[in-house]
Protein backbone atom coordinates (compact mmCIF):
# COMPACT_ATOMS: atom_id res chain seq x y z
CA UNK A 1 0.00 0.00 0.00
CA UNK A 2 1.33 3.45 -0.91
CA UNK A 3 2.32 5.83 1.86
CA UNK A 4 1.52 9.54 1.65
CA UNK A 5 4.41 11.91 2.32
CA UNK A 6 4.64 15.68 2.25
CA UNK A 7 7.51 17.32 0.42
CA UNK A 8 8.38 20.95 -0.08
CA UNK A 9 7.37 22.34 -3.48
CA UNK A 10 10.19 23.35 -5.83
CA UNK A 11 8.80 26.89 -5.91
CA UNK A 12 8.51 27.23 -2.11
CA UNK A 13 10.38 30.04 -0.34
CA UNK A 14 10.58 29.50 3.40
CA UNK A 15 11.18 32.35 5.84
CA UNK A 16 13.08 31.11 8.91
CA UNK A 17 13.71 33.27 11.95
CA UNK A 18 17.11 32.75 13.58
CA UNK A 19 18.69 34.32 16.63
CA UNK A 20 22.32 35.31 17.19
CA UNK A 21 23.09 32.01 18.91
CA UNK A 22 21.92 29.99 15.88
CA UNK A 23 23.92 32.30 13.59
CA UNK A 24 27.08 31.75 15.68
CA UNK A 25 26.47 27.97 15.72
CA UNK A 26 26.12 28.02 11.92
CA UNK A 27 29.35 29.99 11.54
CA UNK A 28 31.14 27.56 13.86
CA UNK A 29 29.90 24.57 11.84
CA UNK A 30 31.01 26.31 8.63
CA UNK A 31 34.47 26.94 10.09
CA UNK A 32 34.76 23.33 11.28
CA UNK A 33 34.03 22.05 7.77
CA UNK A 34 36.41 24.64 6.29
CA UNK A 35 39.23 23.37 8.56
CA UNK A 36 38.47 19.81 7.41
CA UNK A 37 38.66 20.87 3.76
CA UNK A 38 42.01 22.55 4.39
CA UNK A 39 43.46 19.42 6.03
CA UNK A 40 43.06 17.54 2.78
CA UNK A 41 46.12 17.32 0.53
CA UNK A 42 44.21 19.02 -2.26
CA UNK A 43 42.87 21.97 -0.25
CA UNK A 44 43.15 24.32 -3.22
CA UNK A 45 41.26 21.79 -5.34
CA UNK A 46 38.49 21.52 -2.74
CA UNK A 47 37.92 25.26 -2.76
CA UNK A 48 38.13 25.42 -6.56
CA UNK A 49 35.59 22.58 -6.84
CA UNK A 50 33.08 24.55 -4.79
CA UNK A 51 33.36 27.45 -7.22
CA UNK A 52 33.30 25.48 -10.45
CA UNK A 53 31.60 22.09 -10.09
CA UNK A 54 27.90 21.33 -10.06
CA UNK A 55 26.58 20.90 -6.51
CA UNK A 56 25.76 17.21 -7.08
CA UNK A 57 29.35 16.53 -8.17
CA UNK A 58 30.91 17.89 -4.97
CA UNK A 59 32.10 15.73 -2.06
CA UNK A 60 29.89 15.59 1.03
CA UNK A 61 32.15 18.08 2.87
CA UNK A 62 32.21 20.45 -0.12
CA UNK A 63 28.40 20.31 -0.34
CA UNK A 64 28.07 20.95 3.41
CA UNK A 65 30.50 23.88 3.20
CA UNK A 66 28.64 25.37 0.22
CA UNK A 67 25.24 24.96 1.90
CA UNK A 68 26.33 26.53 5.18
CA UNK A 69 28.06 29.36 3.31
CA UNK A 70 24.75 30.20 1.62
CA UNK A 71 22.89 30.03 4.94
CA UNK A 72 25.36 32.27 6.82
CA UNK A 73 25.52 34.70 3.89
CA UNK A 74 21.74 35.05 3.81
CA UNK A 75 21.60 35.68 7.57
CA UNK A 76 24.32 38.34 7.26
CA UNK A 77 22.58 39.94 4.25
CA UNK A 78 19.27 40.22 6.09
CA UNK A 79 20.97 41.72 9.13
CA UNK A 80 22.91 44.19 6.97
CA UNK A 81 19.67 45.26 5.23
CA UNK A 82 17.91 45.95 8.54
CA UNK A 83 19.75 48.37 10.89
CA UNK A 84 17.36 47.46 13.72
CA UNK A 85 19.01 44.03 13.85
CA UNK A 86 22.56 45.07 14.60
CA UNK A 87 24.65 47.25 16.91
CA UNK A 88 27.61 49.13 15.53
CA UNK A 89 30.68 49.64 17.71
CA UNK A 90 34.29 50.61 17.25
CA UNK A 91 36.99 48.00 17.69
CA UNK A 92 40.55 49.28 18.20
CA UNK A 93 43.19 48.09 15.74
CA UNK A 94 46.84 47.26 16.48
CA UNK A 95 48.62 50.52 17.24
CA UNK A 96 45.52 52.20 18.71
CA UNK A 97 45.87 53.24 22.39
CA UNK A 98 43.00 50.96 23.55
CA UNK A 99 44.09 47.91 21.53
CA UNK A 100 44.39 44.69 23.54
CA UNK A 101 46.29 41.77 21.98
CA UNK A 102 43.95 38.76 21.59
CA UNK A 103 44.72 35.74 23.74
CA UNK A 104 44.42 32.16 22.56
CA UNK A 105 42.48 30.02 24.90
Amino acid sequence: MAVKVKEIKDSALIDIKVNKNFYLMSKDALYTIFKHLLKNESEQENLQNILTKDFNNLSEFERAFYTLTLLVSEIEKQVQDNPELYNEREVPEPGDPDYVEPKQG
